[in-house]
């Protein structure tokens, strides 16, 4: 076994001897040359520290081998900065002492470099992670914090009123329009009807620049509408012109054919903005410009009416052309009655709208968003008690004598005296409720009942009824009439000049003598003012100074003034009838009152109504008043029919053969309605037929005649024509004996 080679040029432990370094001592007995002393073994004074540096070492002896040198530090790495040195597993070496025993000096600690401190950073720096991580934490909870908070309050807060306005900008409340009910003629005939009809609607916010990228969208839409619904383009395009507002309506009730005309441009020009190259346009609008972006769009890319709707609704039509517009009235252009019955029934007419809401986008039904909906309740039909063909001959009757006359106004009224229904209501001149552009506010109104006018010499059968009610005389009593008469200051005279007359009671109403009248009406009361009370007490049980119960929008209560204001010669003149004013209605219901047997029968113009179920109700019983005796009834009845049979009656012109006909003329001065006093005359004739079976009454009045103004020469014929055509409508048998004739003059 071969010995280990000792390292070249070492010593024991393999060191080179450093040059000039004096020798190592020998190891001690007992002890490896390779270890060095057991740190116990040593005194303190031989242990150095490890942390202290290595101490200079004296020179070496001459002929010893130096050791190599160390590899020197790198450029610019301190002391602190060099590598710790790789401990050996070798132990250190003792260190030799001098010749005199003591210990060679330590070498001098070197002096360690200060540390080189950075230049300290301009900006916030955060040395320590954990502060930095708190305040990353507390910002995170505050902006989460208000994202909660804002998501609250959109949620839970403010989620219903959210919600509704959503549903406000998305959602179309539209009206539904209650179909209006009908009016008809007692046989059914429809006097006043609801067709179909359509109004012509916008939403507004759909014209905006934003939504239609139109500057002038309104002007265009306006432009091209105006035509077709015959409305003025400011008008239009000011209506289009309010985006806060969803819903307009342009035009209410329009025909079909002005729907069908909207509906076909709107296609047409949605067809055309829907073109490829609109389309293209459409993609670049709002772009920016460096990529072909577009402002705005070419007007043919645009449909203005993207926003124009039309929505089902009804119309009111009247289908007789006018045919008793007067009484049935008309209604206004949103559809509610404003006048005639229209206008009062216009609560049971317009029954209840309801109401639709649903989701629009673009103008579009939106079909899954839902919505909701509330019917309407159709409006009540009205039956009338006219009869459509006696009203279609009153009305051309009273409106061919009006032009003969030359005349104001003229009216007509037939009525059933059995129960005080009015079968005819004419006025001339009337209108046409389909067109009401042709119209004067003067002629929608119904004169029959809403003009006040004095009667003249047909209220002289009120005085009569009264004289011969009270006994103070009967038909055959014996007047002495001279002319003229003087009362106070007053003269009065007949219509007639003419020396004295000896007439009979009857003769007095034949021959319409005012001054017998006058003296029959002072044997009421043993005084003037006692003879003013009774006569007052009977005007007003025969209806006069009240309304007709009718209930008629305008209807006139007439004038009668109480009997302690009758003074001078207005207790004279009223028995003879002038002084007081009525309308048509309440002088046709006095000789009604007479022909039925001296029971007052309030007038009815509706027999029924026809509820939406198709319930018919009938109107309610008319209320009845006994105003004379039966006995006296018959004997007045028999007066007047000396008024037409009579040769010297003045109502010749009424005679209808084969039918007893019983009435009254009248001639009365006019009061002016618009300058006040007396202009013109007012002619009248009322009778009723069969005079021995009364059955219909009939009143002709006619204002301000300028060819003639006695009511027998005017209104005679226009009675006995209507009378005529009634009694054969109607069917009714021609009377089964002769007039009775009775006398009317006495010699003396």
């Amino acid at each position: 076994m071969s010995t280990p080679r000792q390292p070249s040029g070492g010593g024991a432990d393999g060191r080179r001897p450093v040059k000039g370094a004096a020798p190592r001592p020998a190891a001690p007995r007992g002890q490896s040359a390779g270890r060095a002393p057991s740190p116990k073994a040593q005194s303190p004074k031989q242990q150095s520290p490890r942390a202290q540096s290595p101490k200079p070492q004296s020179p070496r002896p001459q002929g010893s081998k130096a050791q190599p040198a160390k590899p020197a530090p790198a450029k610019g790495q301190g002391a602190r900065g060099q590598a710790p040195r790789e401990q050996s597993d070798r132990p250190r070496a003792p260190q030799q002492r001098r010749p005199d025993g003591r210990l060679p000096a330590p070498r001098p600690r070197p002096q360690r470099r200060p540390p080189t401190r950075r230049p300290a950073s301009r900006g916030i720096r955060l040395a320590d992670p954990r502060r930095r991580l708190r305040v990353i934490t507390i910002v995170l909870s505050v902006v989460f914090s208000i994202f909660a908070g804002r998501l609250v309050q959109l949620q839970l807060l403010d989620s219903d009123a959210l919600a509704a306005d959503a549903n406000t900008n998305r959602y179309l409340n539209i009206p539904i329009t209650a179909e209006r009910g009908s009016i008809t003629s007692s046989d059914g005939v429809a006097l006043a009807a609801t067709v179909d009809a359509y109004d012509i609607t916008a939403d507004p916010a759909m014209f905006t620049p934003e939504a239609t990228g139109l500057p002038d969208a309104p002007e265009q839409a306006a432009a091209l509408l105006a035509p077709i619904l015959g409305l003025p383009q400011e008008k239009i395009a000011a209506d289009l012109h309010t985006p806060k507002t969803r819903y307009k309506r342009l035009a209410a009730q329009q025909t079909p054919d002005v729907k069908n005309q909207i509906s076909d441009l709107k296609s047409g020009l949605e067809k055309q903005a829907g073109s490829r190259a609109c389309q293209a346009q459409k993609r670049l609008l709002n772009k920016p410009a460096e990529e072909g972006g577009r402002t705005r769009l070419d007007n043919e890319c645009v449909n203005p009416l993207a926003g124009v709707f039309n929505r089902d609704t009804q119309k009111r039509v009247y289908p007789s052309d006018g045919l008793a517009a007067n009484l049935v009235g008309f209604v206004n252009a949103e559809g509610e009655g404003a006048g005639g019955l229209e206008q009062q029934y216009q609560k049971l007419l317009a029954g209840k709208d309801g109401h639709s809401s649903y989701a629009q986008a673009g103008g579009r039904l939106v079909p899954t968003a839902g919505g909701s909906l509330e019917p309407a309740v159709p409006g009540t039909d009205l039956r009338l008690s006219v009869n459509r063909d006696i009203q279609w001959a009153a009305q051309r009757a009273i409106t061919d004598q009006v032009s003969n006359a030359g005349a104001e106004k003229g009216y007509v009224i037939v009525q059933d005296v059995r129960n005080g229904q009015v079968l005819a209501m004419a006025t001339s001149p009337g209108f046409n409720p389909n067109d009401l552009s042709t119209a004067k506010n003067s002629q929608l109104g119904n004169p029959a009942l809403q003009d006040a006018f004095e009667p003249g010499s047909t209220a002289k059968l009120m005085t009569m009824a009264a004289v011969l009610d009270t006994g103070k005389a009967t038909w055959d009593t014996k007047v002495t009439v001279p002319y003229p008469l003087v009362r106070g200051d007053v003269a009065f005279k007949d219509d007639v000049e003419h020396d004295t007359w000896y007439l009979t009671l009857a003769g007095v109403l034949a021959k319409s003598s005012n001054i017998g009248t006058i003296e029959a009406a002072q044997t009421l009361g043993a005084t003037q003012p006692e003879a003013n009370q009774v006569l007052h007490d009977y005007l007003r049980r025969f209806g006069i100074g009240r309304q007709t119960g009718l209930g008629f929008p305008g209807e006139t209560a007439g004038l009668l003034d109480k009997p302690e204001d009758w003074k001078a010669s207005k207790q004279y003149t009223i028995p003879f009838g002038q002084g007081l004013s009525v309308n048509a209605l309440q002088a046709t219901s006095v000789f009604s009152t007479i022909a039925n047997g001296g029971v007052r029968v309030a007038p009815s113009v509706v027999q029924g109504t026809t509820a939406p179920d198709g319930k018919y109700t009938p109107a309610p019983a008319p209320e009845q008043s006994r105003v004379v005796s039966e006995q006296t009834a018959k004997t007045l009845g028999e007066m007047l029919e000396s008024v037409v049979s009579d040769e010297q009656g003045t109502g010749g012109k009424a005679a209808i053969p084969g039918y007893r006909v019983a009435g009254k003329t009248g001639t009365a001065n006019r009061v002016d309605p618009v300058a006040g006093g007396y202009r013109g005359y007012t002619a009248s004739f009322i009778g009723y037929a069969p005079a021995d079976q009364p059955r219909v009454t009939v009143s002709c009045v006619i204002q301000d005649p300028v060819n003639g103004h006695f009511g027998g020469q005017l209104c005679g014929p226009v009675f006995k024509q209507v009378m005529e055509f009634t009694l054969k409508t109607l069917q009714v048998p021609p009377s089964g004996s002769e007039a009775p004739n009775l006398p009317v003059e006495w010699k003396p």
